[in-house]
């Protein structure tokens, strides 16, 4: 017993330096503030590096500050990213091709929305918050919720009958890289 409980905390100990390497790096760290609070997203370029550096790119011109979240399912998933608050809205960046994985999508991942083009992300992206699922291997997954879920669970849902388009919506407060928090 002594044993297996020894090798247990040697395993633990390995892997702690890799948990705070991750969680301490503010180039690939984001704050999506909210009016309920902040949600912290850790950025996944091992996944999707040209879908993070155009997040990056984006969150660094301020793009994504008072933009509405204008798709929210309740028990699914919270979209922003549109301008336009529509969702068919983008930025003036190039669209970025798929870069799907067999990552599995789950509570607090981070995607990339899309049209029915597996190229045409752009700027609008989703935090899931259960049955994202069947999204793994055909949107992009490029990040993850490491704390603020509670905040991201008081984004103000949409209307079932309207495929979940929020009347009066809630929105990104202000949205920076750790790295140029103020």
């Amino acid at each position: 017993m002594k044993r297996l409980l020894a090798a247990g905390a040697l395993v633990l100990a390995s892997l702690v330096p890799a948990v705070a390497q991750q969680a301490n790096d503010p180039q690939n760290t984001v704050f999506l503030d909210t009016k309920d609070g902040r949600i912290t997203i850790r950025l996944r370029p091992d996944l999707a590096p040209k879908h993070v550096e155009q997040i990056k790119t984006l969150t660094k011109q301020g793009f994504y500050n008072g933009v509405v979240f204008h798709r929210v399912i309740d028990g699914f998933m919270a979209q922003t990213g549109d301008p336009t608050g529509t969702g068919t809205g983008k930025s003036s960046l190039p669209n970025i091709p798929a870069e799907f994985t067999k990552t599995q999508y789950k509570r607090g991942s981070v995607g990339m929305a899309r049209s029915q083009s597996p190229d045409s992300a752009n700027s609008q992206f989703f935090i899931c918050y259960e049955g994202c699922g069947p999204l793994t291997g055909q949107y992009t997954l490029f990040g993850e919720v490491v704390s603020g879920m509670d905040v991201a669970d008081k984004i103000k849902k949409g209307d079932s009958a309207a495929n979940g388009m929020v009347t009066n919506p809630d929105k990104i407060v202000k949205m920076q890289l750790a790295a140029d928090a103020k």
